[in-house]
């Protein structure tokens, strides 16, 4: 899994339009949708043989239907099924449609194939504001404060589905016509779709071909063949009557879904906490955030300027994958804030310092074509505004994003009550509930709790297990001089320095394993020179920095929190010691793995180690988390949520012995 290239063989979608403005597949020959009734088509073929109009009506508060579907195409079936739920579901229920897409649209074709449906205007729009940085891999969307999710697998549709954590109530599969995409309708695919599927699942599809039928039944649905749409004779409908075994290891397997008082204590509003709360309340949680400074994002989320940095592996390592999922999740979210004040887009440029970084980016060009670009010296230059010691690869997408704003919008909901200056010192257990106190004093209840106070999390006595190390980081913030507002992207090299935003630029960040203080030193200051002028003499001149002594400059020093794997560590929390003894042939034997369920520590999950890319990773995790808490969907391939799981510890631990 680790050494294969990141992005093989990603191609959007190729498009030719009739007189009428319908699209073509150029790669398929094959239409969309139907050339007359496109939306008539989908209630006919998916959305009725389904019964989702029933099956949204009775969903109850806080429940979600999950849609399965094999070819997104244009998302016209995903935009009707939306428009459906929205006219017959209670307030309450939520909808999770994941798809599966090989060559997703441009944003362009996307735009323009849906200006065809006036009736869905208000769904396609939501999703097109939204349609930004789709690359290869899990794409996971927001909508209608929560109430809709969409989750898009870019690639090959049975590798995507086999990296699903999922249990899909309705499947539409609606790929090219067999005859033109087989590799669309074959057993293996149908074996995911039956992993994925439950006693109740439904399934339909346009196509009534005997083959397709047969490997449907093969694989465990019950099929039958009805009226066809149009000049369409016949259809395939049918329902799951099959069983579909949990793969995951039973470290890895999900605990229970809560099923009582659906309330959450949430401790620390850095960004993963905030992200936490965020993606709790929009499934219905009413959730308490607790922070022990005056604000949300006051210690490591609260730099005035954070930059949207991929640092990435050519090849599809966890943490290069979990950043382009994190990335787009979190450019998604960016465009609810004010460009230009809270955020800007602006670009990244990663500069290609020596011949070790050279050569790194030689190979990112290749591995991620459309996220990155690379540039020589005379473009870099052009580009950034500012005289440059070399080129470099270029993020067109990134840019630079005010922490604090984003966490403030996060937590602004109103099933989120935030308490300020309320420091949890101990953490309790009382009868169903879970209790964050300090000292005497009850600070909240509830029946789950989430610890997302970075290192702090360790500090209880249930997580003290938890590997987590502190590394200190200091920026420096420079005055803008009126030449130095010329610079128009970011620049990185061993650290970065941002455009000017309310007349200064953002200089850091410094490393620092040993100091353990939050003032602001003079060594560190003139690190960051230093780094700066490594990354832009010309930048460093025009900033009159020779003129300035170091203790007139004003900084900025906090603490990330990291893993020793370097991936967050987000999830469900068993207990230690218990955890030892049901899988203690591990030790002995570590091919073993014995059907004992996993001690979980019930209601208690963690979120925290975000590391410096805190602004890309934090956000998703909290879909990550409540998917854990909920039951839902998770919006990460399978093998990508375990490599984050808190269990990965516990589980090295006893098999080094």
């Amino acid at each position: 899994m680790s050494d294969r290239p990141a992005s093989p063989g990603f191609q959007h979608a190729e498009l030719e339009w009739d007189e009428n403005g319908v699209p073509q597949s150029r790669q398929y020959g094959d239409v969309y949708f139907s050339r007359t009734a496109g939306m008539d088509e989908t209630r006919h073929v998916f959305l009725e043989p389904n019964a989702l109009a029933q099956r949204f009506a009775a969903l109850t508060p806080g429940r979600s239907l999950v849609i399965g579907e094999t070819g997104f195409g244009t998302g016209l079936n995903f935009l009707c099924a939306w428009q459906l739920f929205e006219r017959t579901a209670p307030a309450a229920a939520r909808l999770h449609f994941i798809s599966v897409e090989k060559h997703p649209l441009t944003r362009a074709d996307l735009t323009r194939a849906l200006s065809l449906w006036p009736d869905l205007a208000c769904q396609s729009h939501a999703l097109i504001e939204q349609y930004e940085a789709i690359h290869p891999g899990f794409q996971h969307f927001t909508l209608d404060g929560g109430r809709v999710t969409l989750t898009l697998l870019v690639g090959d549709a049975t590798e995507c589905l086999a990296r699903l954590d999922a249990r899909v109530d309705a499947w539409f599969l609606d790929g090219f016509a067999p005859a033109k995409n087989p590799q669309m309708w074959q057993p293996p695919l149908f074996a995911e779709l039956a992993r994925l599927s439950g006693p109740q699942t439904t399934l339909a599809t346009f196509t009534s071909a005997g083959v397709v039928r047969r490997a449907l039944v093969e694989a465990g649905f019950a099929m039958r063949r009805v009226p066809g749409f149009g000049t369409k004779w016949e259809m395939l409908s049918g329902r799951f009557v099959g069983s579909s075994p949990d793969r995951a290891a039973p470290w890895y397997a999900r605990p229970s879904p809560h099923q009582g008082a659906r309330k959450a204590l949430v401790i620390g509003a850095g960004l993963a906490g905030c992200a936490s709360a965020a993606s709790l309340a929009a499934r219905g949680w009413q959730v308490t955030l607790l922070e022990r400074h005056a604000a949300v994002a006051s210690e490591g989320s609260g730099n005035p300027q954070g930059v949207l940095y991929l640092k990435l592996s050519a090849h599809g390592t966890a943490l290069s994958r979990l950043v382009v999922s994190g990335f787009g999740y979190t450019r998604r979210l960016l465009e609810r804030l004010t460009r230009g004040q809270e955020w800007d887009d602006c670009g990244v440029l990663q500069l290609a310092f020596d011949e070790k970084e050279r050569a790194r980016q030689a190979k990112l060009a290749g591995a991620f074509p459309g996220l990155l670009q690379p540039l020589d010296r005379t473009q870099a230059e052009a580009l950034s505004g500012l005289g440059l010691p070399c080129g470099g690869l270029f993020y067109p997408s990134a840019g630079w994003v005010h922490p604090p704003a984003l966490a403030r919008q996060l937590a602004n909901h109103p099933d989120i009550e935030l308490l300020t200056h309320c420091e949890a010192l101990q953490l309790q257990r009382h009868g169903e509930l879970w209790q964050a106190r300090a000292g005497e004093r009850l600070l909240a209840e509830a029946p789950v709790v989430v610890l997302a106070g970075a290192a702090d999390v360790a500090r209880f006595e249930q997580t003290a297990w938890v590997p987590l190390k502190r590394i200190r980081g200091q920026i420096t913030r420079l005055p803008a001089t009126e030449r130095s507002t010329a610079l128009r992207t970011v620049l990185c090299a061993e650290g970065y320095v941002a455009p000017a935003w309310q007349d200064e630029h953002t200089l850091g960040a410094s490393f620092d394993f040993q100091q353990t203080g939050l003032e602001p030193s003079e060594a560190e200051h003139r690190s960051n020179l230093d780094m700066l002028e490594a990354i832009s003499p010309d930048l460093h001149q025009r900033l009159r920095l020779d003129a300035r002594p170091l203790a007139s400059l004003e900084g900025r020093v906090a603490f990330r929190c990291t893993s020793p794997d370097y991936l967050p560590i987000i999830g469900p929390l068993a207990e230690a010691g218990r955890f030892a003894e049901a899988y203690s042939v591990l030790g002995k034997d570590a091919r073993q793995v014995p059907q004992v369920p996993c001690p979980w520590q019930e209601g208690l999950f963690v979120n925290t180690a975000h590391g410096s890319r805190g602004l890309i990773t934090a956000p998703l995790s909290g879909e990550l988390l409540a998917a854990w808490i909920d039951g839902d969907p998770l919006p990460l391939p399978r093998e990508l949520a375990e490599a984050c799981h808190p269990n990965r510890f516990l589980l090295r631990r006893l098999i080094r012995g």
